[in-house]
Parts: C-alpha cells; structure tokens; sequence
C-alpha cells in the first residue's frame, strides 16, 4: 500500500504535428551538434526523427527554428523508439526562458488555428487550446 498525499495531475500539454519539415540542432554536452526533424511540438517537450538515437536522460540544448521565431532551451532526451530508418526520441523541455516560452506559445497557437477541424484535431490527440496555452501552466 503506498501511503502519503498524490500529487494532483495536470492535463497533458497540447501538442500540434508540424506541418513542414522543421530541422533542429542537439547540442551534446562536448559541443558535437546533432541535426534531426521535428514532429511534434508542445510547451513541455517534442518529438525528433533522428539518424542517430541520443542516450536517454542526456542533457542537451536546442535550437528549434519554429515558425517566426527560433527558440534555444535545453531539454532532457527521453527513451528511443526505432523506426525502419532510424529514431524517435521524445524530450522535454527542462530549461526555457520565459520569451522563448513566449514564442513557442504563440508558434503553437497559430498552428492549432491552422488545424482545419475538432474532428481532425480528435483524431490527432488534440483538444482546443486556450487564447494562450501558457494559461495551463
């Protein structure tokens, strides 16, 4: 029986699947750059494609061309998946300051707005976003 008081949980971030070909750079630790495709883009995290899988629980830092704008962080890599021709690799995002937020929030936005329905946006996982999906931080 596990005892103690549980944390109560959040709703999973939005997440949108890009709809061109966004390449970011990995940025190892011993500065060797790692280039791979963004699928998928929330405000805690995404999902790459990658030639190369990156050790689970490394500490990178990102560069994310997305939209107008480009975003640096760092991110945590989370468990590989193989495909036929190469990695998926989940992160998230463990450090971010508040205008790369910012940009993030509104490049997220205006591609839930470019989603052309509920219906397609059910299929995909995704639910409405607020005017601002930092409201649900």
């Amino acid at each position: 029986m596990i005892t103690g008081a549980r944390r109560p949980l959040r709703p999973r971030a939005p997440r949108v699947l890009l709809p061109e070909c966004v390449f970011v750079i990995i940025q190892l630790e011993n500065k060797r750059k790692i280039p791979a495709k963004l699928l998928r883009i929330s405000l805690t995290g995404g999902l790459l494609d990658l030639a190369f899988f990156v050790e689970e629980r490394l500490s990178v830092a990102l560069t994310l061309p997305i939209g107008s704008g480009i975003v640096h962080a760092r991110a945590e890599m989370l468990f590989p998946m193989r495909t036929m021709t190469g990695y998926l690799q989940p992160f998230r995002f463990t450090s971010i300051r508040e205008e790369q937020l910012h940009i993030l929030d509104r490049e997220i936005t205006a591609l839930f707005k470019q989603t052309p329905s509920s219906a397609t946006r059910q299929h995909l996982g995704m639910s409405p976003p607020p005017s601002s999906l930092l409201e649900l931080l």
